[in-house]
């Protein structure tokens, strides 16, 4: 184990140790190479945008500077190798994580990052250091793996856990030769769940997601208290490889599946591994393990990608996939034609918009009804005359076994039994009430209620949200928009002929159709931000979104 040395240098609201904050060493500047090497030797995103003024004020050519940044910084040799203890302090508190680096580190090779996320947030009371020598990651081929960490309060659905892996990332980037379009998102359990919300959240730095013994549903739980609303239309945009258990007593294949087969159905790219035989664990990683290794290899992520399509909603705007910005949404509801395409007697001044399909939706199967309303494991309500009453279950309740096997804080109870055959032995155990000193058993049989199918929100909106699904052919740009009032496209000269004009379609009209001018600024902001070899703007072009017909516009 090689920790880092301990000395912090508040840098930009941001502390370091001193061996994270290292800069790898470069060749003496020459001219205006020192303003690069300046902005290559920052410390993090906010000291490499306040560099970019030094490489603005040399009088380099835009041309010589997208050269430079595309090469990237030189990396240095000297930096720690095998199990890394690190940590970083910002205006929310200090994060700690672990990087395991391999011991034949090449500075210059690019290396695969497998970030994972591990499980058991809810068991964890407080944010502290990890364990000395501690790695807990699931090993696979030669790569860099980062381990960040969570606890009750900053689960991974949370914003600040959003924040934190893009600070880790910038981290690593700047210190170890990363291939940015081989970084890849992975857990287990309650990382798993995390991997998905950050799918729906923060989909740029990564090539794709692997959630493991996780499920989707349990950001729906009152419980989870995840941040935000959250869109399932988002995973879209990246490939996912998904196992689950089929004994599994918290989120067991049966209970899976169906919304599996909803995302794969309406387009999400996914392979899914259900293991039959196995319960809440990984007992299955030696036989899934190069499977898994196989699928991240094969997909690499496309850093600018020819079709986007991104929701997002208060208050996460701005909000950003790629080479599009989401900046503010619209007041009007959009309005679409009827199913017959008939206008008659609406304002001719209003701008009929297509209708989008929802992933949200889920057309759900006939189900079975236990009868208890809760959040995870607590009983809010028992339905009269159910299953769940006649078994002597009441409001209040908690459960803490379900026929001897734990529910998990998290579990939702009414999903566990929805796996159940019908006439199956139950036995519960129960706290019921503060005056309770010994849990209470009750016991009957599984017979539950079969309600018909209906169409359903996978994830109750809270707000308004807005949407935009965009393809680029050539130098054209189709955008169909929802409820959004402006969005920024950010051009790169690697996806766009900047010497020709750009022609921007939004919800069938032309908003722009011009000659877009490159500039050195928004290119250094851009590279400040991302740290990114392989994605690098050129140009920002501004839209504003109506509704009324010849009002959209772009600058």
């Amino acid at each position: 184990m090689r920790p880092l040395a301990p000395a912090l240098a508040l840098l930009g609201g941001v502390a370091l140790s001193a061996t994270q904050a290292s800069a790898p060493a470069l060749v003496a500047p020459v001219g205006n190479a020192a303003a690069f090497s300046t902005f290559f030797h920052a410390r993090t995103a906010r000291e490499a945008a306040a560099a970019s003024d030094q490489i603005v004020a040399s009088g380099v050519g835009f041309d010589e500077a997208f050269g430079r940044l595309r090469q990237g910084r030189v990396y240095s040799r000297d930096v720690p190798r095998g199990v890394v203890q690190g940590s970083y302090r910002s205006e929310t508190g200090e994060y700690f994580y672990t990087l395991d680096v391999p011991e034949s580190y090449d500075p210059a090779r690019k290396y695969q990052v497998r970030v994972q996320l591990h499980g058991g947030v809810g068991r964890i009371e407080a944010n502290t250091p990890p364990r000395s020598g501690s790695n807990g990651r699931l090993s696979g081929v030669e790569q860099i793996y980062v381990m960040p960490y969570a606890w009750r309060d900053a689960p991974w659905w949370t914003g600040r856990q959003v924040e934190n892996l893009r600070a880790i990332l910038d981290l690593v980037k700047r210190t170890y030769n990363v291939d940015e379009n081989r970084v890849v998102l992975s857990g287990v359990s309650d990382g798993g769940t995390g991997a998905y919300y950050t799918a729906m959240r923060e989909t740029t730095p990564f090539a794709s997601f692997l959630p493991l013994n996780g499920f989707i549903v349990v950001l729906k739980n009152e419980t989870a208290e995840a941040d935000g609303d959250l869109f399932p239309n988002n995973l879209l945009n990246k490939p996912l490889f998904i196992v689950n258990g089929g004994r599994d007593p918290m989120y067991p294949t049966s209970v899976v599946d169906p919304y599996i087969e909803h995302l794969k159905s309406n387009g999400v790219n996914l392979v899914y591994r259900p293991q039959p035989n196995a319960g809440h664990d990984t007992s299955w990683w030696p036989e899934i393990k190069d499977s898994f290794e196989r699928f991240v290899a094969d997909h690499p992520r496309v850093p600018l990608p020819d079709a986007l399509s991104w929701e997002s909603g208060p208050p996460n705007i701005p909000s950003r996939t790629h080479w599009m910005v989401i900046d503010r949404l619209g007041a009007e509801r959009d309005r679409e034609k009827d199913p017959g395409g008939n206008n008659r007697g609406r304002d001719p001044g209003i701008n009929i918009i297509p209708s989008l399909p929802d992933l949200n939706r889920m057309s759900t199967r006939p189900a079975l009804d236990f009868g208890i309303r809760g959040s995870g494991t607590r009983i809010n309500r028992v339905v009269k005359g159910s299953n769940a009453e006649q078994i002597g279950l009441r409001s209040g309740d908690v459960v803490l076994t379900i026929n001897n096997q734990p529910a998990f804080p998290g579990t939702d109870v009414a999903d566990l039994l929805r796996s159940f055959p019908s006439g199956r032995p139950l036995l519960f155990t129960v706290t019921r009430g503060p005056e309770s000193v010994r849990p209470i058993s009750l016991s009957g049989r599984y017979a539950p209620t079969v309600l018909p199918g209906e169409s359903d929100a996978m994830f109750p909106r809270q707000r308004e949200s807005g949407r935009i699904d965009l393809i680029r052919t050539g130098n054209r740009v189709e955008a169909t928009s929802r409820g959004v009032a402006a969005f920024t496209l950010l051009l790169s000269p690697d996806h766009f002929d900047l010497n020709r004009a750009v022609t921007v379609v939004v919800n069938g009209r032309t908003v722009f159709d011009g000659i877009v001018q490159r500039d050195i600024r928004t290119l250094l902001k851009w590279a400040a931000r991302d740290n990114d070899r392989t994605m690098l703007f050129a140009a920002e072009l501004h839209v504003a979104v109506s509704l009324r017909p010849g009002s959209g516009r772009a600058q």
